[in-house]
């Protein structure tokens, strides 16, 4: 493993982006978001995707500048067309033109259809509880081969499909749940693999439909697949994070013809609660729940009881003082992605070395 001050990940992700063809703006975006998923404790959105992001340019499925479509602008709803824009930047852009609307209105439902990879959709969670607004969201992964085999099925047909709810909390900590309606998040397979290490039980199963903790063929050829978590209650929440991502929000569907790209659809709702009531005593309320919550005697082998929002801010913590882990495979597709771009050796190494 190599490790990394996040400030070098961000200059590198930086590098990388100005020479995909984003401008400054969008450039930043992306590498603030990449890292801060790393900095999370979620490397399979983190700086890892860069390989991917260079091959979907290459393929005309990612497009660095896109100028979203403005579908509908009525009031609390607000429907943006992507066009496969670089997704960092659609979903955090859309999400902040939400909050302003949820501002004026009480509240705004988005749908944001057909982005280039959004990322962690736990950072735009963040935005709007960072200006007093609750956020939830439903998210579908289209445009490629299907991943995650739902509850009773031997072969997958839908994506990871993210199910996503913030609150804001006391001291500027929200509440904040995140996360694949799959056992693990795609990305996390390709981590494992790429350290050469199993998945955790019952997270995938072979093209046979039989569990397996190996990721090769998941991820070298494209075999077997991700299982749904919480048996037919995650399964249940995939399937209609689907539906209001594509049949709601008119998102691509699974289902539909497939490029070979990474598109995602949300369909979100964001309430400004000082419309709703007072933000004080929600963020008290909310405060109140975490502690009882957290007052619950530990389970055995378990340090502490946790919280949605608090794992991601220990590991935040604790990355920031002692830098992020990128295994060597990981490192080395990164590499060879600025080299496919024209970045020389040496500017990548610069890069590398960016200690801000």
């Amino acid at each position: 493993m190599l490790t990394f001050q996040p400030g070098a990940l961000r200059a590198v992700t930086h590098l990388i982006a100005r020479r995909m063809g984003s401008d400054e703006a969008e450039a930043a975006e992306v590498a603030d978001h990449l890292v801060r998923a790393n900095l999370a404790g979620h490397d399979s959105h983190g700086v890892g995707m860069l390989p991917t992001y260079v091959r979907l340019l290459s393929d005309g499925l990612l497009v660095p500048n896109q100028q979203a479509e403005t579908v509908l602008d009525a009031g609390a709803l607000l429907v943006v067309d992507a066009k496969r824009g670089y997704g960092q930047r659609m979903a955090a852009d859309a999400v902040r033109r939400a909050i302003g609307k949820a501002k004026e209105h009480g509240a705004c439902v988005l749908a944001l259809r057909n982005s280039a990879h959004v990322g962690r959709i736990g950072t735009y969670a963040e935005l709007a509880t960072s200006q007093g607004c609750a956020f939830t969201s439903f998210v579908n992964v289209a445009d490629h081969h299907d991943v995650q085999a739902t509850y009773g099925a031997a072969e997958p047909r839908l994506g990871t499909n993210p199910f996503t709810v913030g609150v804001p909390g006391p001291d500027g900590k929200p509440m904040l749940l995140d996360m694949a309606t799959t056992t693990i998040a795609a990305g996390k397979a390709r981590v494992a693999y790429n350290k050469g290490i199993p998945v955790p039980d019952d997270s995938l199963i072979d093209p046979d439909g039989a569990p397996t903790n190996d990721p090769t063929g998941f991820i070298r050829d494209r075999l077997g697949a991700l299982k749904s978590f919480g048996l037919h209650k995650g399964s249940g929440l995939a399937v209609m994070c689907e539906i209001m991502a594509t049949a709601v929000a008119g998102g691509q569907a699974a289902h539909e013809h497939a490029k070979g790209g990474v598109l995602n659809s949300m369909l979100a709702i964001i309430i400004d609660l000082a419309k709703i009531g007072d933000p004080v005593a929600i963020a008290a309320s909310v405060g109140a729940t975490r502690a009882h919550v957290k007052s619950a005697k530990p389970a055995p082998g378990v340090a502490e009881v946790l919280t949605p929002g608090e794992p991601e801010r220990l590991s935040a913590a604790r990355r920031a003082a002692q830098g992020i882990e990128v295994d060597e495979t990981s490192w080395g597709d990164i590499r060879a992605a600025a080299l496919q771009l024209g970045i020389t050796e040496a500017e990548f190494d610069q890069a590398s070395r960016a200690n801000a």
